[in-house]
């Protein structure tokens, strides 16, 4: 795998790892595939081995027989097809040594990728959440400090409620004056226009006073 690839190719640090977990399994998907083929490889060759010892067997006995019956001739042929067959079984055990010999290589190959992805997906996780903190981060700091600024816009919301709030007390204020003052202004300007008892009372006896006269 290379990794200088991925990298090349994606400037994302999120995506570049995902690709590069999601090769590791598949790889490991092959591993898997080949090392269950060898298995089966290994299987065969001991099935076959077992068939042909089973096949050296009976044939002995059926050479020691023929000799107890005074068949000698029947009992070399027997021979000869078990010497015949021990030479298979030679090559079968070369085989299945083989066959063996790749399937403990392959099951080594297969679980040391397990443990190594078992291991980068521990990081894997831990990383993807570096990168979250680091994303949320970065745009925090590309916004600047909420509190740090000096036009921020809870500054300028507060200011124009504020504004807002004296306009409204003041509006509030001048409706409710004293019903008493209101009173108290009206009484003093009709005192005003009003003549005073006294001098009423000074007309009337000037009008007796001339009226007296006339008579």
């Amino acid at each position: 795998m290379n990794v200088n690839d991925l990298f090349t190719k994606s400037e994302n640090p999120e995506k570049i790892l995902n690709e590069y977990m999601k090769r590791l399994n598949n790889d490991l998907g092959k591993v898997k595939s080949e090392t269950a083929s060898v298995l089966a490889e290994e299987r065969r060759a001991k099935r076959a081995i077992d068939e042909i010892k089973s096949e050296v067997s009976k044939l002995q006995r059926y050479a020691e027989k023929a000799v107890e019956a005074g068949n000698e001739e029947e009992a070399l042929k027997f021979l000869d097809k078990k010497e015949s067959q021990a030479e298979k079984l030679d090559e079968l055990e070369a085989a299945y040594e083989l066959a063996s010999s790749n399937k403990k290589n392959m099951k080594s190959m297969q679980d040391k990728l397990v443990s190594d992805i078992r291991t980068l997906e521990l990081r894997h996780a831990e990383l993807k959440g570096k990168i979250a903190a680091t994303t949320v981060q970065q745009n925090i700091n590309a916004m600047g400090s909420p509190l740090g600024s000096n036009h921020s816009i809870f500054d300028e919301v507060e200011e124009k409620v504020n504004k807002a709030y004296d306009e409204a007390m003041a509006i509030a204020e001048l409706r409710e004056q004293p019903k008493d003052d209101l009173d108290e202004l009206f009484a003093e300007l009709e005192s005003e226009n009003r003549p005073s008892s006294r001098k009423s009372a000074e007309d009337e006896l000037a009008a007796i006073k001339e009226k007296r006269k006339k008579k």
